[in-house]
């Protein structure tokens, strides 16, 4: 492998970093900071960025040069040693300290030891790459102030849903399938916002339909819901006339219990949107069919969407959004039976508020 350039250039006066994007395009272009310090509760973008990262260095024979810590397991001096140790049979080393956050407590030698890496990140050696890792760091410390102001910073942040959609396409794109219209939504309000298990996702669905083809709502309802699209249209369908039973019974034939049914909250909270999105543009003047266009649904669907519209009015709609939140939060974060969270949320969407007016 060809030597990678550490530099000092870039990281004079910017003050706020670099995204994980320029940080991997830095690593293929072997023009590599000293140091990265990446923040941020997105894991997968985090993995990616040490992934290219590391690869980018010339660290010799495996293992010979390339050390790995958790914060905390040796001390800061230890680790510095390391850093300043001439590489054997290779030109550079790399250093990647993850849990940068456990310092941040009140355990012994944290604050000095973020302290002695800010102060070695003002001075770094010239033959190793150090990378380190937190969910989250105070914007006070010495570490983070350094960060910015030498602009070795990378948040590593979910996407808005606006930047899932361009980042499910990309990626779609980059394994050479074309997307049917609406799916990079779909993808998104079903797996997202973290890019692990849209990324899941979006390989398994690769597999599914092979190479070069197109990524369809019947190969997601195939591998990631299993929930076909005619379910969900049923079931809305059934909310839309407030018939709690045979929206039950749809519940029943979809729920799967080892996702907890979250995939199939994702797969009406999508198709809530489409109905809001739909009234909109109605509201706005559009016609049906434009309006469904406008929707992301099929012209052929323009029909049912106008229908369920009619019947459970924008009012109501928007009620349907913050259910579906809060039963979002209930299975994300509570104990209760994902069955029993899905059941409650049905009941409640097909009592109509008496608040609600059409």
């Amino acid at each position: 492998m060809r030597q990678r350039r550490l530099t000092q250039a870039a990281c004079g006066s910017i003050s706020l970093g670099v995204t994980p994007a320029a940080a991997i395009a830095e690593a293929s272009a072997g023009n590599l900071r000293p140091v990265y310090l990446l923040v941020g509760e997105e894991s997968f973008l985090a993995a990616q960025v040490v992934t290219a990262l590391r690869a980018a260095v010339d660290t010799g024979p495996v293992g010979f040069n390339e050390d790995k810590y958790q914060a905390g397991e040796r001390s800061i001096e230890h680790i510095l040693d390391d850093l300043r140790t001439v590489p054997m049979m290779a030109p550079m080393r790399s250093v990647v300290i993850s849990g940068m956050e456990r310092w941040e407590g009140k355990a012994a030698g944290g604050s000095a030891a973020l302290d002695a890496l800010a102060k070695y990140c003002a001075a770094p050696v010239d033959s190793a790459l150090l990378v380190l890792l937190a969910s989250k760091l105070n914007g006070s410390r010495r570490l983070m102030r350094a960060a910015k102001k030498q602009g070795f910073l990378v948040v590593c942040k979910a996407p808005s849903q606006r930047e899932l959609g361009g980042w499910i396409r990309d990626t779609a794109k980059a394994k050479g399938h074309p997307l049917a219209s609406g799916i990079a939504t779909q993808l998104a309000e079903l797996m997202g916002p973290e890019l692990g298990p849209v990324a899941d996702a979006l390989e398994r669905l690769s597999l599914y339909v092979g190479p070069g083809q197109t990524i369809t709502a019947d190969a997601i309802a195939a591998v990631v819901t299993r929930v076909r699209q005619e379910t969900v249209w049923a079931l809305v369908d059934a909310l839309g006339a407030r018939d709690p039973a045979a929206a039950l019974r749809a519940l029943h034939d979809a729920y799967d219990a080892r996702d907890r049914g979250l995939p199939m909250l994702g797969a009406i909270a999508w198709r809530v949107r489409q109905l809001v999105k739909y009234a909109s543009a109605a509201e706005a003047g559009a016609d049906p069919k434009a309006a469904a266009a406008a929707a992301g649904v099929p012209p052929f669907r323009a029909r049912d969407l106008q229908r369920v519209v009619r019947v459970v009015g924008a009012a109501e709609l928007g009620r349907w959004l913050l259910l579906l939140a809060e039963a979002d939060l209930a299975l994300k974060g509570s104990r209760r039976a994902g069955d029993a969270v899905l059941t409650t949320l049905l009941l409640d969407m097909c009592r109509r508020s008496p608040h609600a007016v059409s």
